[in-house]
């Protein structure tokens, strides 16, 4: 009985020195809660630092100085990244997800950018939305280019619409479909986004960033 007593012990001293020597040796790992939150808060203070660019940009050039619109397209296409950032109090009221361009591939998991007519691909930029009409997927709204990055943007028919097939809701890690240059919503977020755009009496920014 002694002796497996002592074995006993001797097995949990052996137990303890080797949790010791991984926590020391930084063999931790941080919960995924953790690490959401820290990529949360990132992603927060560069929507705010934007968010300040785009006041004073919008102040200059008689925008809304309110509110604004922000897609991240550093961020996966399954995750809200079209975002409306009320300015005044420096907050996002209301994200949701967006396709980018395909640049005319059968899929283009990330998104790549260009200016050109005919790539199919998204543009970077600083845009001023435009006249609302009736398209082929419904209601939409014409898009001007501000940048040299973008300035082809009425030229290439890029317009923010909607299409059936974006989801309302994020499908991260997945990813959603393209489209071909526009930035396209689900129908859903187009009717939240009208809310904003139609009742702004000066031309409301939308600026796509990486």
């Amino acid at each position: 009985m002694k002796k497996l007593s002592f074995s006993l012990v001797m097995a949990g001293l052996l137990l303890a020195m080797h949790c010791n020597c991984d926590t020391a040796a930084g063999n931790t790992t941080t919960p995924p809660s953790s690490l959401k939150k820290e990529t949360d808060i990132i992603e927060a203070e560069k929507l705010s630092a934007y968010a300040l660019q785009a006041k004073l940009f919008c102040t200059k050039k008689h925008c809304n100085t309110a509110l604004c619109f922000l897609i991240d397209m550093s961020l996966p296409s399954g995750k809200n990244r079209f975002f409306v950032y009320d300015i005044k109090n420096d907050s996002v009221i209301f994200s949701t997800l967006v396709a980018h361009g395909s640049c005319n591939t059968a899929f283009a998991k990330e998104a790549v950018f260009s200016n050109e007519p005919g790539s199919g691909c998204s543009a970077l930029g600083r845009y001023t939305i435009g006249n609302k009409y009736e398209g082929r997927f419904g209601t939409a709204y014409k898009l001007y280019g501000l940048d040299s990055t973008n300035n082809n943007a009425f030229e290439r028919h890029i317009v923010l619409h909607s299409y059936s097939k974006v989801p309302s809701e994020e499908t991260v890690p997945l990813p959603i479909c393209n489209s071909l240059g526009c930035p396209m919503v689900s129908p859903s977020s187009i009717k939240t986004l009208s809310q904003k755009i139609d009742i702004s009496k000066k031309p409301v920014l939308l600026w796509i960033f990486n």
